[in-house]
This record gives structure tokens, sequence and C-alpha cells, in this order.
């Protein structure tokens, strides 16, 4: 039976709508970013066609096109990732916002995992991990002061795993210096590349069949939003 027409996914330029509806919420600035993100190209192709064609109105016509096509092009990448930004920072400081980015948010080069590695059900406090060519990052959910220790232990553990692959450490939380979520990506892509691909694959095979054997990792299904600390008896 057909879907009446209520039912229906809203179309691409309704889609676009909301998610400028949605960012301009949270990024005031951005009307003005758009609108200075599709004008610029614009402008200099104007400027360039008339340095350049002079009288030849096709080459003049042909470059001005082309600026339209160029600031729709930057238009919507600016509102990618502005709304990206907005998008994190709607759920930035609740638990488990660092498992919606490794799961949404990394390119194809790095595997990620929504759910942590180590979990406090009384603080939520949590401990994630990406293997990519990098190596092993760990990543601390919280504040540092609670959470250093779990990611230690952990670093522990892969490092006892695999001796010779890289194990750095990132933190996500109120801190001064922790990594601000929208931001995780870029800094993941900033490690130096030390595996290969095929490396990458094995490397997280091992680290995922061990989690499971020694069981330090939360079973799926289990929300760490609705987790909480046993009572005591």
């Amino acid at each position: 039976m057909a879907r009446s027409t209520s039912e229906k996914e809203p179309g691409r330029l309704k889609q676009m709508w909301q998610v400028f509806q949605m960012t301009r919420r949270y990024d005031p600035a951005i009307t003005w970013l758009l609108i200075l993100a599709f004008i610029a190209p614009i402008g200099a192709s104007i400027v360039l066609s008339l340095l350049f064609f002079g009288d030849n109105w096709l080459g003049i016509l042909l470059t001005i096109i082309t600026g339209v096509l160029a600031g729709l092009l930057l238009l919507l990448l600016v509102l990618g990732r502005r709304a990206e930004r907005a998008a994190y920072g709607q759920i930035s400081g609740q638990p488990g916002a660092v498992g919606a980015v490794l799961k949404n948010g990394l390119r194809r080069s790095w595997i990620g995992n929504e759910e942590p590695i180590a979990f406090s059900p009384k603080s939520r406090d949590a401990v994630y991990r990406a293997v990519g060519r990098a190596g092993v990052v760990l990543i601390g959910e919280g504040p540092r002061s609670r959470t250093q220790p779990m990611v230690e232990k952990e670093r522990a553990n892969v490092a006892r795993l695999l001796p010779n692959v890289p194990v750095h450490l990132l933190y996500v939380g109120p801190d001064v210096d922790s990594v601000a979520l929208h931001k995780i990506s870029s800094q993941l892509n900033k490690l130096p590349r030390k595996l290969t691909k095929a490396e990458v694959i094995q490397v997280d095979k091992r680290l995922t069949s061990v989690a499971k054997v020694k069981g330090f990792k939360i079973p799926g299904g289990i929300d760490p939003l609705r987790m909480r600390a046993p009572r005591p008896r």
C-alpha cells in the first residue's frame, strides 16, 4: 500500500531548509556566512571575466555561471559543516556524545564504535576507542580527574596485547584542555600514520575479540544513558 503524502520524506530543498533552521537556532551567524559563501565566488568570477575576456560575452557568461555553481557548492559545504557543529553542540556534555561522533563523524580510514569499552554506571564516565592508520586512540568522556585512571587502564591493556602499536589519548569533557566534540575527527586526522590499512583491520579484530572474551566491553543493546548504579543491599 502506498504511503500517504504526509508520510513521505521531505524533498531535498525542504530538508536543506530544515537543516538551516536547526542550525540557525544554535549558530546565529550562519545566515551571513551562507550569503558570503554564495556571493564571494560570484563576485570573483565577475571580476575575472571582465579582466580576461573583455568584450567576449560568451566567456563572461560562462565564467559567471561557473561562479554561481561554485557559490552553490561553497554554500552547501559551509551549511554542512556548521550544521554538524550545531548538532554536536546539542549533545555536547551528554553521556554517549563521543560514541555518536565515532559512529557518524569519522572518515572511512578510522574504525570507531558507538559503544564504550569502559563505563562507570555511577558517574556515567566512559572510555571509547578508535583504530586507524595512526594506531589506537582512546578517548575519555567526562572530567579528566575521573576518566584518566580509566583511560590509563585501557592503555595498559592495549600495550600488553599490541606492544608495537602506537596508542594516543584524548579527553572530551568540561576541562579547559579537553578536545571539543566537533574537533574529535580533525584531531584524529592530524595524528601521524604508522599502520597500513591491512594492519588497521587486524588491530581492530584483535582488540574486539579480546574484549568479547574478557568482557570489559558494554554488551550491545545497553543504553549508557539509562544505566544506573546498583543499589546497595
